[in-house]
């Protein structure tokens, strides 16, 4: 069902997009680019958000629902042992699985960048903003707009990979001074 809705929203987010892209008086290589760049970017961040939403909210259920029942098990005793065991595994393996992957952050991150650029898009169709000077037109504001979205695509390479680096930074030594060497 979920899955179903986010398929129906990003096709309406296509549908939608593309039909404003095709309203606005641009070159045929400028509309390209918001097709091709912007709105392809923006529909893979879309999707992207979806699906960690999806694993992190399952995982964590999986997690929570758990580690609720395993103490009435315990309780249990002898008759449990088994269920205690396997489902105590299952906590432990849906814990440690979110964390690796945590899908919470990535989900965060990229429903925060596919905002951001739907609302640059926004701004531009509308010619408000940093795109809204006097006698504006999606012609003359097209190059800050593409600059703008460049830089946005840039930063969220950057904050990804540095956030991934950051992780595996924390589980290694670090490497040895040239003094202790």
């Amino acid at each position: 069902m979920a899955r179903r809705k986010a398929n129906a929203y990003q096709t309406w987010l296509e549908t939608e997009f593309g039909s404003l892209i095709d309203q606005l008086e641009l070159q045929p290589l400028q509309k390209r680019y918001l097709t091709s760049r912007w709105l392809d970017q923006l529909t893979w961040m879309e999707k992207k958000a979806g699906n960690a939403r999806e694993w992190y909210y399952r995982l964590r259920m999986i997690t929570i629902v758990g580690a609720v029942i395993v103490p009435a098990l315990v309780v249990l005793g002898d008759t449990a042992t088994y269920a205690t065991a396997v489902l105590s595994i299952v906590v432990a393996a849906s814990a440690a699985i979110e964390q690796f992957f945590r899908f919470g952050d990535r989900w965060h991150h990229y429903r925060a960048t596919s905002e951001r650029m739907k609302a640059e898009g926004w701004l531009f169709a509308e010619l408000t903003g940093a795109y809204g000077q006097d006698g504006a037109s999606h012609q003359a504001a097209f190059p800050a707009f593409a600059n703008r979205i460049e830089e946005l695509i840039k930063s969220d390479v950057e904050v990804y990979l540095t956030k991934v680096a950051v992780e595996k930074s924390k589980t290694q030594e670090p490497p040895p001074d040239e003094d202790d060497v």
